[in-house]
């Protein structure tokens, strides 16, 4: 203990790093660890889901879940390995000559450091792009492919990546210089500008995601006239939701999991469903169908997949219930607060140049790094708590939400909704208290069905 105590400065902080981030992950190994207990001892339906899940979900959902459980198991592992090996054989300062000696080949020396941080980025989130496309490759044609969910081929899977990383570096890297220029310009005030310009970028980004960047990856279609968008439009009327258009996303094309969410500022709002969503829309329920007029009746009321309409519109009135009850606006107002929190404490903390040591940079105090060291490292007990925090609050959202859809009439189409989509992801309802005390943003369904009464599916 004398020993450690009369460590250098930077020492400490290098090391207590490395412990804490290692505490971390034994603590959620150590959840997972409950959890898995509880998807390999719970192998049968335990009294109180008999009328909700039957035996084959169960069963389909469970050993699911423990591929999952397991996966996580090894790629987190792996994954702090490496981290850790990064940070003790130097892969950070590394990686900052290799960048300088990039832009030294331009002609560019070290007072041009904003072009050796934009290379300095590129060759980092190349490195992370590559050691993570195995675990990635594993994880949707192994384990997705395995349980009935994956829908890609390995061509259009790894023409997504290639896509995913060009247009994450073409807004990545003009904002990261952006930012970088005016922290370098900004005066003792900087993290104020630093803090409304990120501000700014999140907006802009949020307005135009849907629009201009999601359908580079996914086909987006309006959703057609029809008894179900006369439906939206009125229920979206009744709230006074500024409902401007109504999509439908083709996600079956990458998965069969469903997803529903909108966007938008002030009076310009989108719902977007996804198709797997829709039991009229999902490709997975027109397999095998003939053209028998004999069964159709028998085909529309055993559909694989998706909601019917009322169920659609329960599940929108959740959604709508957090616009209403002014989720969204809380949420960002509660990020926005811990932007400008953690912006104000780096600006505290940039000067110290034993954070920079610590890290192997003895000689240069790259803003770049600085950012990375102090958001990362420094920050990081602060991150989990934070994350525990907003883990609590969602819940409790949530709870909200489906209060509202239930104040709206529809908590019986809710209650099916909740079961059909648990069905339809193979979701396992049963969880250890303390692994979905820490991880859960949603609750379990159990107590999303009690607390949306007696009401039970016919």
């Amino acid at each position: 203990m004398e020993t450690i105590l009369n460590l250098p400065i930077e020492n400490k902080i290098f090391y207590a790093v490395l412990v804490f981030s290692w505490t971390v992950y034994l603590w959620e190994a150590y959840l997972a660890y409950r959890q898995r207990r509880i998807y390999r001892l719970t192998v049968h339906v335990p009294q109180e889901l008999g009328k909700i899940m039957d035996t084959d979900t169960f069963e389909k959902s469970r050993l699911y879940q423990l591929d999952k459980s397991n996966f996580s198991f090894w790629s987190g592992l792996y994954s702090e390995t490496e981290g850790t090996l990064i940070l003790l054989f130097g892969g950070i300062p590394f990686v900052w000559k290799v960048a300088g000696t990039v832009t030294a080949r331009f002609g560019l020396g070290p007072e041009y450091e904003i072009f050796q941080s934009l290379s300095f980025l590129i060759l980092a989130t190349l490195f992370s792009a590559f050691t993570g496309l195995p675990w990635s490759i594993y994880n949707t044609f192994v384990i997705e492919e395995k349980h009935g969910f994956n829908q890609q081929s390995l061509g259009f899977f790894l023409k997504d990546a290639v896509k995913k990383f060009i247009v994450t570096q073409c807004i990545l890297l003009p904002v990261t210089s952006l930012l970088l220029y005016i922290i370098k310009i900004g005066g003792d005030f900087f993290f104020i500008y630093a803090w409304l310009f990120t501000l700014g970028v999140s907006l802009v980004l949020v307005t135009i995601y849907a629009d201009y960047i999601a359908p580079l990856f996914d086909k987006f279609t309006p959703l057609p006239e029809g008894e179900l968008k006369e439906e939206i439009e009125s229920m979206s009327k009744s709230i006074s939701f500024p409902l401007t258009k109504v999509y439908v996303v083709e996600g079956s094309k990458r998965s069969s999991h469903s997803n529903a969410y909108f966007y938008g500022f002030f009076k310009n709002k989108r719902i977007v469903l996804f198709d797997t969503l829709l039991e009229d829309y999902s490709p997975l329920n027109k397999d095998g169908e003939t053209d028998t007029p004999t069964e159709d009746k028998s085909k529309l009321k055993n559909k694989k997949q998706g909601c019917n309409n009322p169920e659609v519109l329960a599940v929108l009135g959740h959604e709508l219930g957090h616009w209403k009850l002014g989720h969204t606006v809380k949420n960002i107002v509660i990020s926005q607060m811990n932007s400008f929190l953690c912006f104000f404490l780096f600006a505290v903390l940039i000067g110290r140049k034993e954070l920079f040591v610590a890290f192997g940079f003895y000689n240069s105090q790259p803003t770049l790094i600085g950012l990375m060291i102090i958001f990362q490292f420094i920050f990081s007990p602060y991150n989990e708590v934070l994350s525990f925090c907003l883990t609590v609050l969602s819940r409790r959202f949530e709870f909200q939400a489906d209060s509202f859809a239930l104040g709206m009439g529809r908590a019986s189409e809710l209650y099916s909704a909740l079961i059909k989509l648990n069905k339809d992801n193979l979701g396992f309802p049963v969880a250890d208290w303390l692994f979905s005390m820490w991880h859960y943003s949603h609750p379990p369904l159990l107590e999303r069905l009690r607390a949306l009464g007696s009401t039970k599916q016919d």
